[in-house]
């Protein structure tokens, strides 16, 4: 599960649903995805997921607390979601970035 850290508090039984959820998200509404910093990433979503991105997102924080969700629109009225760590856990937002485009392309098959 890659990018799953281990300070993750989410039970471990609970953490491939919650990996599954993250992947269909991606598969389903990822557009793009960009990397404005280290610490930062920049994910274009469709608006249609955004209740689901919002949920996902703060149930995220609740169990990794060092991820920061920002949700906003850009002019086009997509989705961006940006995801924010501490430099320490620079690991694990390279994973999840990753993990979100293989996602995409894998549904784009």
């Amino acid at each position: 599960m890659g990018w799953v850290p281990h300070s993750c508090t989410l039970p471990a039984e609970e953490q491939p649903l919650r990996v599954a959820e993250f992947d269909t998200l991606f598969a389903d509404a990822l557009l793009g995805a960009e990397r404005p910093g280290t610490t930062r990433a920049r994910l274009v979503l469709d608006t249609e997921s955004e209740t689901l991105a919002r949920n996902l997102a703060e149930r995220e924080t609740d169990c990794c607390s060092f991820f920061t969700f920002a949700f906003e629109h850009d002019a086009g009225g997509r989705l961006l979601m940006d995801v924010t760590v501490p430099e320490a856990r620079v690991a694990v937002l390279d994973a999840l970035v990753a993990r979100a485009g293989e996602s995409a392309k894998g549904a784009r098959r």
